[in-house]
C-alpha cells in the first residue's frame, strides 16, 4: 500500500480542485474589486514649449524703467561710487589730524589720569574718540544721509526727525563700540604679537552678539513694530514659514515710510530671537503675490543659514584685515611714531592709526566684500522664486526699487560696486527659472511675461 501513497495524494488533491470549482459555478460571479484612478492630460513627451525668450522678457521689464526716472536712478548709485572714495579720503583727514596735533595722545593721557588700571583706560579714551570723530565726519554724514537723500527724493523725515534717530544711532554706537573697542584691546595685551588672531575671535563674537539683540533692541529704537493683521496675507506668509522651516509664528511690520519710500523686509535673528518683518513701503506698493517672492527671498536666507556662512567669510576677512592692520602699524608707527607721541600696539592712542588702516583696507576689499554679499543674495533669489514660484512678481518688485538702484550696470560695475544683484541680473534670473517652468500648471496659469 504505501507504493500507492504518493498517487492517492495527487488524486485527493485533483478532487480537492474540482469540488471547489463546482462550488464557485454554483454560487455565481464576484464582482472584482473597483479602483477609482483619476487622470488628467499630459503634454506629450518632446512637446514643443510656448514660444518664450528669456532674454526678451529681461528687456522688456527693464523698458519699463526708461527717461528722467532711469538717468536719476543712475546718476544717484553712480554717484555713491565716488562716495567709497571720499569716505576714505576723509577717515584718513580725521585720523591725521588726530595724530599729528598729538589730540589722540592727550585724550589718552587724559584716561591715564584718571586710573592706573589698562583695562579702564580704554573706555575713558574710547567714548571721546568716538563722539569727537562722529562729529568731524558729521558735514559728511549730513550730506550723504541727509541732504543727498532729500535731492533725490528718497527722505520722507524733517531735519529734526532725521537728526533726531541720528543722535540714537550714535548713542547706541558708543555704547557698542566702546565696549567692543575695551574687549578688543584687552586681547591685544594679553596675546601680544599674536593679538590678530585674539581680534579675529573677538570681531566674530561681537558680530554675532549684533545679529542676534539687533531685531528686538537696536532696531525698534528708529522704527515702531506692529502685528500684521489677520488677512489671506499673512496666512499665506506664515504658511511659507512652516513650509519652510521658518519658526516665526507672526508677521510684523515696522514704519519705514516715516524715513523713505525704499522697500525692504526680512526675516532676521539667531537662537530665538528669529521673526519675519516688512517694512509698510513694501506693504503699500507691493502686491500680494510680490510680497510672498520678497519674503521669499528672505526666508532663502535663514533656510541657508547665509548669517553663519556670513559670519564666516566676514571673519576670515576680518582676519586677513587685522594682519594688514598689525603690519601698517608696525610700520607707520617705527617712522612717525615719537611725531604721534604712540608707543607700542597696545596704546590706544594708536586708534587713530588702526582706524586709518582699517578705511584704506575696506576700500580696498570693497568688490571681496560686495561680492560675498552678493552671491548670498543670488541664491537667496533662486531659492525665494523656488519656494514662491512667482518669477514675474519678482521681477516687477525689482523695478520698483529702481529709485535707488541702476538697474542695468555694466559687468564691471556689478562685480565692483554691486552688493546685491543688478536688476537685470535678478530678472534674468526669474525669467530664465520660467523657461523651464513653462509647462508647470500654475506657471501656464500665472501672468504673460513681456516680450
Amino acid at each position: 500500500m504505501t507504493r500507492w501513497l504518493p498517487v492517492l495524494g495527487i488524486v485527493g488533491i485533483v478532487l480537492a480542485f474540482a469540488s471547489a470549482t463546482v462550488e464557485a459555478q454554483q454560487a455565481g460571479p464576484a464582482a472584482a474589486p473597483v479602483t477609482i484612478v483619476q487622470t488628467h492630460p499630459l503634454p506629450p513627451i518632446g512637446a514643443p514649449a510656448p514660444p518664450f525668450d528669456p532674454a526678451k522678457a529681461t528687456n522688456a521689464y527693464l523698458a519699463r524703467v526708461s527717461g528722467q526716472e532711469k538717468a536719476r536712478s543712475d546718476s544717484y548709485f553712480e554717484g555713491g561710487y565716488w562716495l567709497i572714495l571720499l569716505d576714505t579720503l576723509w577717515a584718513l583727514a580725521i585720523s591725521a589730524l588726530l595724530l599729528w596735533s598729538r589730540l589722540s595722545a592727550a585724550i589718552r593721557d587724559f584716561a591715564e589720569r584718571q586710573t592706573r588700571s589698562a583695562f579702564w583706560q580704554v573706555p575713558l579714551y574710547a567714548g571721546p574718540y568716538i563722539l569727537l570723530t562722529t562729529a568731524m565726519t558729521f558735514p559728511l554724514t549730513i550730506y550723504e544721509n541727509f541732504f543727498r537723500e532729500k535731492a533725490y527724493g528718497l527722505m520722507n523725515q524733517t531735519f529734526f526727525g532725521w537728526f533726531g534717530e541720528f543722535l540714537t544711532i550714535t548713542g547706541v554706537d558708543l555704547i557698542l563700540y566702546t565696549i567692543g573697542l575695551t574687549i578688543l584691546y584687552a586681547a591685544i595685551r594679553r596675546a601680544g604679537q599674536n593679538w590678530w588672531i585674539w581680534a579675529t575671535g573677538v570681531f566674530a563674537i561681537f558680530f554675532a552678539v549684533v545679529v542676534v539683540i539687533s531685531p528686538v533692541l537696536i532696531d525698534p529704537l528708529t522704527n515702531k513694530y506692529t502685528t500684521l493683521p489677520e488677512s489671506p496675507l499673512k496666512h499665506d506668509i506664515l504658511s511659507l514659514a512652516r513650509a519652510n522651516g521658518v519658526p516665526a509664528d507672526n508677521v510684523f511690520v515696522f514704519d519705514a515710510s516715516k524715513q523713505s519710500d525704499r522697500i525692504s523686509a526680512n526675516v532676521a535673528g539667531l537662537f530665538g530671537t528669529t521673526r519675519i518683518a516688512l517694512n509698510d513701503n513694501l506693504l503699500k506698493k507691493g502686491t500680494h503675490d510680490e510680497v510672498l517672492a520678497v519674503l521669499g527671498h528672505e526666508m532663502g536666507h535663514y533656510v541657508m543659514n547665509d548669517s553663519i556662512r556670513f559670519l564666516l567669510s566676514l571673519t576670515l576677512l576680518a582676519m586677513v584685515a587685522f594682519v594688514f592692520l598689525k603690519e601698517g602699524f608696525a610700520v607707520l608707527v617705527a617712522i612717525f611714531g615719537g611725531n604721534w607721541d604712540i608707543r607700542r600696539i597696545e596704546d590706544p592712542a594708536g586708534l587713530p592709526v588702526l582706524a586709518a588702516l582699517a578705511a584704506i583696507f575696506l576700500m580696498l576689499a570693497t568688490p571681496v566684500l560686495n561680492t560675498i554679499i552678493r552671491s548670498s543674495e543670488i541664491q537667496a533669489d533662486i531659492f525665494g522664486v523656488n519656494a514662491v514660484r512667482k518669477p514675474d512678481a519678482f521681477s516687477t518688485v525689482v523695478l520698483k526699487v529702481a529709485n535707488y538702484r541702476k538697474l542695468d550696470p555694466a559687468p564691471w560695475e556689478e562685480a565692483i560696486f554691486y552688493d546685491h544683484p543688478s536688476g537685470r541680473t535678478r530678472i534674468w534670473e526669474m525669467m530664465r527659472w520660467k523657461a523651464e517652468h513653462l509647462n508647470d500648471p500654475d506657471i501656464k496659469a500665472g501672468p504673460m511675461s513681456p516680450q
